[in-house]
Protein backbone atom coordinates (compact mmCIF):
# COMPACT_ATOMS: atom_id res chain seq x y z
CA UNK A 1 0.00 0.00 0.00
CA UNK A 2 1.77 3.25 -1.12
CA UNK A 3 2.35 5.90 1.67
CA UNK A 4 1.50 9.36 0.98
CA UNK A 5 2.88 12.90 2.14
CA UNK A 6 1.37 15.94 1.69
CA UNK A 7 3.47 19.27 0.48
CA UNK A 8 3.25 22.61 1.27
CA UNK A 9 5.45 26.03 0.59
CA UNK A 10 5.06 28.58 2.24
CA UNK A 11 5.98 32.61 3.13
CA UNK A 12 3.98 34.63 5.83
CA UNK A 13 0.94 31.98 5.66
CA UNK A 14 0.20 32.48 9.55
CA UNK A 15 -3.38 33.15 8.60
CA UNK A 16 -3.81 29.66 6.55
CA UNK A 17 -1.24 27.17 7.11
CA UNK A 18 -2.71 25.41 10.37
CA UNK A 19 -5.96 24.86 8.54
CA UNK A 20 -4.00 23.59 5.68
CA UNK A 21 -2.38 20.79 7.23
CA UNK A 22 -5.32 20.19 9.71
CA UNK A 23 -7.43 19.43 6.48
CA UNK A 24 -4.57 17.01 5.17
CA UNK A 25 -3.41 14.98 8.73
CA UNK A 26 -5.26 11.98 7.58
CA UNK A 27 -1.87 11.99 5.41
CA UNK A 28 1.17 9.89 6.25
CA UNK A 29 3.21 12.66 6.44
CA UNK A 30 3.36 16.26 6.01
CA UNK A 31 6.12 18.59 4.89
CA UNK A 32 6.11 22.35 4.44
CA UNK A 33 8.77 23.91 3.49
CA UNK A 34 9.19 27.63 4.80
CA UNK A 35 11.11 30.67 2.41
CA UNK A 36 12.43 32.51 5.96
CA UNK A 37 9.29 34.09 6.88
CA UNK A 38 8.94 36.59 8.96
CA UNK A 39 5.49 35.66 10.93
CA UNK A 40 4.36 32.91 12.96
CA UNK A 41 4.17 30.28 9.96
CA UNK A 42 7.07 28.24 10.80
CA UNK A 43 5.90 27.64 14.36
CA UNK A 44 1.93 27.12 13.84
CA UNK A 45 2.89 24.44 11.24
CA UNK A 46 5.42 22.28 13.55
CA UNK A 47 2.29 22.57 16.03
CA UNK A 48 -0.10 20.82 13.47
CA UNK A 49 2.35 18.15 13.40
CA UNK A 50 4.16 18.96 10.12
CA UNK A 51 7.69 18.66 9.45
CA UNK A 52 9.28 22.15 8.41
CA UNK A 53 12.39 22.92 6.51
CA UNK A 54 13.56 26.71 6.27
CA UNK A 55 15.09 27.57 3.38
CA UNK A 56 15.57 30.47 0.95
CA UNK A 57 13.12 31.08 -1.60
CA UNK A 58 14.59 29.83 -5.32
CA UNK A 59 11.17 30.15 -7.50
CA UNK A 60 7.68 28.52 -7.28
CA UNK A 61 8.76 25.29 -9.78
CA UNK A 62 12.49 24.55 -7.86
CA UNK A 63 10.95 24.97 -4.08
CA UNK A 64 7.81 22.66 -5.03
CA UNK A 65 10.20 20.08 -6.61
CA UNK A 66 12.81 20.25 -3.03
CA UNK A 67 9.55 20.00 -1.13
CA UNK A 68 8.77 16.49 -3.25
CA UNK A 69 12.26 15.31 -3.11
CA UNK A 70 12.59 15.33 0.89
CA UNK A 71 9.33 13.74 1.29
CA UNK A 72 9.67 10.52 3.21
CA UNK A 73 7.19 9.15 0.20
CA UNK A 74 6.77 8.51 -3.47
CA UNK A 75 3.07 9.56 -3.54
CA UNK A 76 3.02 13.39 -3.06
CA UNK A 77 -0.53 15.51 -3.02
CA UNK A 78 0.88 18.84 -3.23
CA UNK A 79 -1.52 21.95 -1.20
CA UNK A 80 -0.98 25.60 -1.12
CA UNK A 81 -1.38 27.10 2.14
CA UNK A 82 -4.73 28.50 1.22
CA UNK A 83 -6.63 25.63 0.01
CA UNK A 84 -8.06 22.46 2.15
CA UNK A 85 -8.71 19.33 1.18
CA UNK A 86 -12.08 18.33 1.16
CA UNK A 87 -13.35 15.04 3.08
CA UNK A 88 -14.56 13.59 -0.10
CA UNK A 89 -11.75 13.93 -1.80
CA UNK A 90 -9.62 12.99 1.65
CA UNK A 91 -11.38 9.69 1.22
CA UNK A 92 -11.04 9.24 -2.33
CA UNK A 93 -7.26 9.63 -2.56
CA UNK A 94 -7.43 7.09 1.08
CA UNK A 95 -9.55 4.60 -1.40
CA UNK A 96 -6.98 4.81 -4.54
CA UNK A 97 -3.90 4.56 -2.35
CA UNK A 98 -5.59 1.09 -0.40
CA UNK A 99 -3.28 -0.34 -3.54
CA UNK A 100 -1.78 0.28 -6.21
CA UNK A 101 -2.73 3.34 -8.45
CA UNK A 102 -2.93 2.99 -11.94
CA UNK A 103 -1.74 6.43 -13.19
CA UNK A 104 1.07 8.16 -12.08
CA UNK A 105 -0.70 11.27 -11.86
CA UNK A 106 -4.32 12.42 -10.57
CA UNK A 107 -6.00 15.57 -11.35
CA UNK A 108 -9.42 17.29 -9.30
CA UNK A 109 -11.09 20.04 -9.70
CA UNK A 110 -10.61 23.04 -7.79
CA UNK A 111 -13.51 25.07 -6.29
CA UNK A 112 -12.57 28.91 -4.66
CA UNK A 113 -14.53 30.68 -2.07
CA UNK A 114 -14.27 34.62 -2.73
CA UNK A 115 -16.18 37.26 -0.86
CA UNK A 116 -18.81 34.32 0.82
CA UNK A 117 -19.80 32.24 -2.01
CA UNK A 118 -18.58 29.37 -3.36
CA UNK A 119 -18.02 30.46 -7.54
CA UNK A 120 -19.02 27.39 -9.64
CA UNK A 121 -19.04 29.25 -12.84
CA UNK A 122 -16.27 31.41 -14.35
CA UNK A 123 -12.74 30.08 -15.43
CA UNK A 124 -12.48 29.74 -11.65
CA UNK A 125 -14.34 26.53 -12.12
CA UNK A 126 -13.63 23.25 -12.04
CA UNK A 127 -10.14 24.82 -12.41
CA UNK A 128 -8.49 21.60 -13.31
CA UNK A 129 -5.65 20.60 -11.00
CA UNK A 130 -2.52 17.88 -10.99
CA UNK A 131 -1.33 17.56 -7.70
CA UNK A 132 -1.45 13.68 -6.74
CA UNK A 133 1.44 12.21 -7.91
CA UNK A 134 4.06 9.96 -8.06
CA UNK A 135 7.51 11.96 -7.87
CA UNK A 136 9.18 9.03 -9.41
CA UNK A 137 7.09 9.71 -12.85
CA UNK A 138 6.50 13.50 -12.56
CA UNK A 139 7.79 16.52 -11.53
CA UNK A 140 6.86 20.38 -11.24
CA UNK A 141 7.54 22.50 -14.45
CA UNK A 142 7.14 25.86 -16.06
CA UNK A 143 8.57 28.93 -15.64
CA UNK A 144 7.35 32.27 -13.98
CA UNK A 145 3.24 31.69 -13.54
CA UNK A 146 1.17 28.89 -13.88
CA UNK A 147 3.71 25.90 -13.06
CA UNK A 148 2.15 22.74 -12.88
CA UNK A 149 2.85 19.04 -12.54
CA UNK A 150 4.12 17.07 -15.59
CA UNK A 151 3.93 13.04 -15.33
CA UNK A 152 5.23 10.73 -17.53
CA UNK A 153 2.42 8.01 -18.46
CA UNK A 154 -1.34 8.99 -18.33
CA UNK A 155 -3.78 10.91 -16.05
CA UNK A 156 -6.36 9.68 -13.72
CA UNK A 157 -9.33 12.19 -12.24
CA UNK A 158 -10.69 12.09 -8.98
CA UNK A 159 -14.09 13.89 -8.65
CA UNK A 160 -13.62 15.18 -5.25
CA UNK A 161 -12.57 19.10 -4.68
CA UNK A 162 -9.53 21.02 -3.63
CA UNK A 163 -11.37 24.05 -1.51
CA UNK A 164 -9.62 27.53 -2.21
CA UNK A 165 -9.64 30.61 -0.48
CA UNK A 166 -7.50 33.02 -2.41
CA UNK A 167 -7.99 36.42 -1.50
CA UNK A 168 -8.87 38.30 2.00
CA UNK A 169 -10.92 40.97 -0.23
CA UNK A 170 -11.11 43.07 -3.79
CA UNK A 171 -7.96 45.06 -2.45
CA UNK A 172 -5.74 41.56 -1.89
CA UNK A 173 -7.37 40.36 -5.35
CA UNK A 174 -5.92 43.38 -7.16
CA UNK A 175 -2.89 43.49 -5.69
CA UNK A 176 -2.49 39.58 -6.63
CA UNK A 177 -3.07 40.50 -10.44
CA UNK A 178 -0.95 43.14 -10.71
CA UNK A 179 1.90 40.83 -9.16
CA UNK A 180 0.98 37.70 -11.35
CA UNK A 181 0.43 40.00 -14.61
CA UNK A 182 3.91 41.33 -14.47
CA UNK A 183 5.21 37.76 -14.20
CA UNK A 184 2.97 36.32 -17.10
CA UNK A 185 3.37 39.49 -19.25
CA UNK A 186 7.51 39.09 -18.75
CA UNK A 187 7.21 35.05 -20.11
CA UNK A 188 5.13 35.80 -23.30
CA UNK A 189 7.47 38.27 -23.94
CA UNK A 190 10.45 35.81 -24.12
CA UNK A 191 8.15 33.94 -26.25
CA UNK A 192 8.32 36.07 -28.66
CA UNK A 193 4.40 37.08 -28.05
CA UNK A 194 3.08 40.84 -29.49
CA UNK A 195 0.01 41.98 -29.35
CA UNK A 196 -1.36 44.79 -30.97
CA UNK A 197 -3.42 47.65 -28.90
CA UNK A 198 -6.38 46.94 -30.08
CA UNK A 199 -5.58 43.07 -29.26
CA UNK A 200 -5.29 44.06 -25.88
CA UNK A 201 -8.95 45.38 -25.68
CA UNK A 202 -10.46 42.53 -27.62
CA UNK A 203 -8.35 40.07 -24.93
CA UNK A 204 -10.13 41.45 -22.42
CA UNK A 205 -13.48 41.53 -23.99
CA UNK A 206 -13.35 38.30 -25.03
CA UNK A 207 -11.95 37.33 -21.68
CA UNK A 208 -15.61 38.70 -20.09
CA UNK A 209 -17.60 37.15 -22.73
CA UNK A 210 -16.07 33.70 -22.15
CA UNK A 211 -16.57 34.38 -17.98
CA UNK A 212 -19.62 35.91 -17.84
CA UNK A 213 -21.38 33.93 -20.99
CA UNK A 214 -19.76 31.09 -22.24
CA UNK A 215 -18.66 29.71 -18.77
CA UNK A 216 -21.89 30.77 -16.61
CA UNK A 217 -20.94 33.56 -14.76
CA UNK A 218 -24.14 35.51 -14.74
CA UNK A 219 -26.00 32.53 -12.77
CA UNK A 220 -24.41 33.59 -9.90
CA UNK A 221 -25.74 37.40 -9.97
CA UNK A 222 -23.97 40.11 -8.84
CA UNK A 223 -20.76 37.88 -7.58
CA UNK A 224 -20.66 36.49 -10.78
CA UNK A 225 -20.52 39.61 -12.16
CA UNK A 226 -17.61 40.63 -10.04
CA UNK A 227 -15.31 37.84 -10.83
CA UNK A 228 -16.06 37.54 -14.24
CA UNK A 229 -15.07 41.27 -14.79
CA UNK A 230 -12.11 40.48 -12.29
CA UNK A 231 -10.54 37.42 -14.43
CA UNK A 232 -11.33 39.73 -17.81
CA UNK A 233 -8.98 42.71 -16.12
CA UNK A 234 -6.44 40.00 -15.51
CA UNK A 235 -6.38 39.27 -19.03
CA UNK A 236 -6.78 42.70 -20.18
CA UNK A 237 -3.83 44.01 -17.95
CA UNK A 238 -1.57 40.84 -18.91
CA UNK A 239 -1.69 42.03 -22.51
CA UNK A 240 -0.64 45.46 -21.76
CA UNK A 241 1.96 45.02 -19.96
CA UNK A 242 3.02 42.64 -22.73
CA UNK A 243 2.01 45.33 -25.06
CA UNK A 244 4.52 47.76 -22.93
CA UNK A 245 7.20 45.30 -23.25
CA UNK A 246 6.98 45.56 -26.52
CA UNK A 247 7.19 49.08 -27.13
CA UNK A 248 10.05 49.29 -24.90
CA UNK A 249 12.85 49.89 -27.39
CA UNK A 250 10.28 52.52 -29.60
CA UNK A 251 10.29 54.32 -26.19
CA UNK A 252 14.10 54.24 -25.44
CA UNK A 253 14.59 55.21 -29.14
CA UNK A 254 12.67 58.00 -28.96
CA UNK A 255 14.30 59.13 -25.51
CA UNK A 256 17.81 58.77 -27.45
CA UNK A 257 16.61 61.53 -30.10
CA UNK A 258 14.89 63.78 -27.88
CA UNK A 259 17.93 63.78 -25.42
CA UNK A 260 20.31 66.81 -25.91
CA UNK A 261 23.86 65.75 -26.62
Amino acid sequence: MPKLTVTLITRDEAAHVGAAIESAAWADEVVVVDSQSTDDTAAIARRAGARVEVRDWPGFIQQKNYAASVAANDWILSIDADERVSPELAAEIRGLLAGEPPAPGYRMARESHYLGRWIRTTDWYPDDQLRLYDRRRGRWTGRYVHESVSVDGPVGRLHGALRHYPYRDIAHHLRTIDRYTTLASRQLHEDRRTVSAPGVAARGLGAFVRNYVLRGGFRQGGIGLLVSALNSYYVFLKFAKLWELDHAGDRAAASDVQRPD
